[in-house]
């Protein structure tokens, strides 16, 4: 178990670039999102690469060979479909007939195998050199604080069988991000992409009966943003369609060119896609969280925020830019919604923690850690200690930590794993090829908890 006294003194060592162990291990650390995978070497500060997790995927068909082919009708060949991947944003960026996009993952855990390697496969030809595959490079990896036994188990067979890694350690990201942040004990609120999770941790170790979450994540705030411009007639139109565009003043109809060379047969799923990059673009830049709950005639006061799309449409947002993310402590603002399953953030927080045993409730209301996509909102932070206060007896000691910089609240988890990888005792944690080789991939289980 790695105490919180090892952990501040390695991020000290950190400030100064001298990793214990780093050069001797050589370790990769893998960790796995509904938006991105983050990838690198242990004891760095960022990861090396970060990759959407939805992958674009084309068939193709090959004509077999006329010797080998077999007859249909005595006019048709059978074919053999095969697939090529777009894993990299940029050649994502390129619009392509029939491209369609796929996500290896479903409720934040693996669910297709197959597109999964493939991505693995990408990640460790970007990652390591020719002459050195993964076979040389021990691998930490995190996963979701809640996944199925049978899943683990596939991950350690996969990375032990297909690509022949020396070494594997699995970690929920919760703890991970708490090690980021020189914790052993802490409540990590994850506003992910798909769901916003509340992840008690003590001692390093995460208090699975008492994880609570709630599918008030990023896409839920996207999908209103995406509803409001389609209530007022405005269209997103993606980078790939534009060729040219002239500035225009603030809601006038846009002036842009379409480009005549666009391939046939778009998919939705590639439109979606990309349309998704626009409006977190938009979420990023224009909304924030009110201090207090949502008041329209007060917020109508605040100054407005202008913001330019791809195709030159200049719109300028005022409440409807507090009142968007108002839906993470209110989501009855949003019409339509089953609030059976809706816990806004609050909630999630002390619902959490009240099923924890009560000596560790103190520990975890005293560090509450917001990671994700979501802790950009400006504002979060605060409304949140505000909320909770009014929850909380005043006798308890509350504190909402959230990362200082925004690269630390986007890869808190992958940070962490690069600090774990990089502990001189790490190789203690790992399960190596002989383990594996002598107890199968059940072992996963015993040394990844």
């Amino acid at each position: 178990m790695v105490n919180e006294k090892q952990l501040n003194s390695f991020l000290f060592s950190c400030l100064f670039f001298t990793i214990v162990g780093s050069d001797e291990v050589g370790a990769l650390v893998i960790d796995i999102g509904s938006h991105t995978v983050r990838a690198g070497y242990a004891g760095e500060e960022t990861p090396k690469y970060e990759i959407p997790s939805h992958v674009g995927i084309l068939d193709v068909s090959d004509t077999i060979n006329q010797e080998n082919a077999m007859l249909v009708d005595d006019s048709q060949l059978i074919t053999s479909s095969k697939k090529k991947y777009f894993f990299d944003l940029n050649s994502l960026r390129v619009p392509r007939s029939n491209l369609y996009m796929q996500s290896f993952l479903k409720d934040g855990m693996i669910d297709d195998w197959d597109l999964f390697e493939q991505m693995m496969s990408y990640t460790f030809d970007s990652l390591c050199d020719k002459e050195q595959g993964p076979q040389y490079h021990p691998i930490v990896m995190s996963e979701p604080p809640i996944n199925q036994r049978f899943k683990r188990e596939k991950l350690c067979e996969i990375m032990f069988e297909k690509f022949q890694i020396p070494a594997f350690y699995l970690a929920k990201n919760a703890v991970l991000s708490s090690f980021a942040q020189g914790k052993a004990t802490a409540l990590i609120l994850d506003c992910g992409a798909t769901h916003t999770t509340a992840v008690p941790v003590h001692e390093g170790m995460v208090l699975q009966k008492a994880i609570v979450q709630s599918p008030l994540g990023g896409d839920f705030i996207l999908t209103q943003l995406k509803q409001l411009l389609e209530n007022h007639g405005h269209d997103i139109v993606p980078h790939y369609m534009i060729k040219s565009r002239e500035p225009v003043p603030p809601y006038e109809p846009p002036k842009w060119t379409m480009k005549t060379n666009l391939p046939e047969n778009i998919s939705d799923s590639y439109k979606k896609f990309m349309v998704k990059e626009v409006l977190q673009d938009l979420a990023q830049t224009v909304l924030q969280i009110s201090d207090t709950p949502y008041n329209e005639s007060e917020i109508s006061q605040l100054p407005r925020v202008s913001y330019e799309f791809p195709n030159g449409l200049n719109l300028d947002f005022g409440e409807e830019r507090y009142r968007i993310p108002e839906s993470l402590f209110n989501p009855s603002i949003v019409k339509g919604v089953q609030l059976t399953s809706m816990l806004d953030l609050p909630h999630l927080v002390t619902n959490s923690v009240t099923m924890c045993d009560p000596d560790v409730r103190s520990s975890l209301y005293s560090n509450i850690s917001i990671v994700g996509g979501n802790s950009y909102f400006l504002g979060l932070v605060e409304r949140l200690h505000r909320e909770l206060s009014q929850i909380l007896p005043q006798a308890m000691r509350m504190k909402v930590h959230i990362p200082p910089s925004l690269s630390e609240r986007r890869f808190s988890s992958w940070i962490g794993g690069s600090i774990l990888a990089s502990l001189g005792s790490f190789h203690q944690m790992w399960i190596s090829k002989q383990e594996y080789d002598e107890s199968g991939k059940f072992i996963i289980d015993r040394k990844c908890p």
